[in-house]
């Protein structure tokens, strides 16, 4: 049985934002929802009005034709043509407020959507990880977002505007977190059979535990002496897993499949389908289709003993 419990987060919202790009999303986000709330309520008004004043009463005649209104033609155009100049201005101003310039500027963080994870580049520091992005708070930081297969989409609501991820191209995002706390989002553009489980982890820290965290990223942990673990080892890279993970410090290489160091370290694996621990992963290896269907990862028909020395493996990576 899956283990799937999680450590409490805020669920993502647009109404909960934690940088100044967001709360400028949030403020003409909120103007259109007043300007379209007042016009739906008015134009009710005045259709309740205009049916209980104009029915068809008993013996009646027909009412007074009238060919035209010029006060009335020139406010039905105006206010609306007001409306849309006002907005018009105020999203091009929101829009060079929230995605200034970036040609000039080297990325903090190179974001890479895959069918289905991310992955997490960090070039200052020269490592990678997948799915869950550490990054500091009260920094303004420019992330650029790629896709190595189809299109995706990031957006972390809380931290400002989407960003669409096209194969051959990279596009930029610029954010400043004002609070830490862990933020969610989701590739929001459908890529594929397990689009809705390519879930956005996005945890904010304090400048001092970020580059903690750097530190300890950085670092390749020695694997303790233990037999099982020594054998799921070279399990790992006599078998095809090397082929597609990489584990820094090891012959383990491959680019197509997250990056799997530190793995044991993070909160949700799966990309936040469900949380690390010894049962979840020996229940991944097992049946990898059964669990997330259309994922690349292929099952492998290795015995009990087996997989019981790849869960041990995989859950020392910390």
């Amino acid at each position: 049985m899956l283990s799937t419990s999680l450590p409490d987060i805020t669920r993502p919202s647009i109404f909960n934002t934690a940088s100044p790009e967001a709360e400028k999303i949030g403020r003409i986000g909120n103007g259109f929802l007043i300007a379209g709330t007042a016009m739906f309520l008015l134009i009710t008004l005045l259709t309740v009005y205009i049916c209980r004043k104009y029915r068809a009463k008993p013996n009646s005649s027909e009412p007074r034709q009238t060919s035209s209104n010029h006060l009335l033609e020139i406010t039905m155009v105006g206010v609306p043509l007001l409306l849309v100049i006002f907005f018009f201005f105020w999203s091009l101003t929101t829009m060079s407020a929230v995605l200034p310039p970036a040609e000039k500027h080297k990325p903090d963080v190179i974001i890479t959507g895959h069918q289905f994870w991310w992955q997490a580049e960090y070039p200052a520091n020269k490592f990678s990880t997948a799915n869950e992005i550490h990054l500091p708070v009260g920094k303004k930081l420019l992330l650029e977002v790629r896709a190595a297969d189809v299109i995706h989409d990031w957006w972390v609501p809380a931290l400002g505007a989407k960003m669409d991820m096209i194969p051959g191209t990279s596009n930029f995002l610029w954010m400043t977190i004002t609070k830490p706390g862990v933020y969610l989002g989701t590739c929001s553009e459908f890529c594929g059979e397990q689009h809705a489980w390519m879930r956005i982890r996005v945890i904010a820290e304090q400048p001092q535990q970020y580059q903690r965290w750097l530190v300890s990223q950085s670092a390749i942990d020695k694997l303790p002496p233990d037999t099982l673990v020594e054998k799921g080892n070279a399990l790992f890279i006599e078998a095809s897993c090397s082929n597609c993970h990489s584990i820094r410090g090891t012959a383990a290489i491959g680019q197509i499949g997250p990056d799997l160091t530190h793995f044991a370290g993070r909160q949700t694996m799966l990309a936040g389908m469900m949380s690390v621990n010894g049962q979840n992963i020996y229940n991944w290896l097992l049946a990898p289709q059964k669990i997330k269907p259309g994922a690349h990862m292929p099952r492998f028909n290795f015995g009990r003993d087996s997989l019981k020395a790849l869960t041990a493996y995989l859950s020392t990576l910390k």
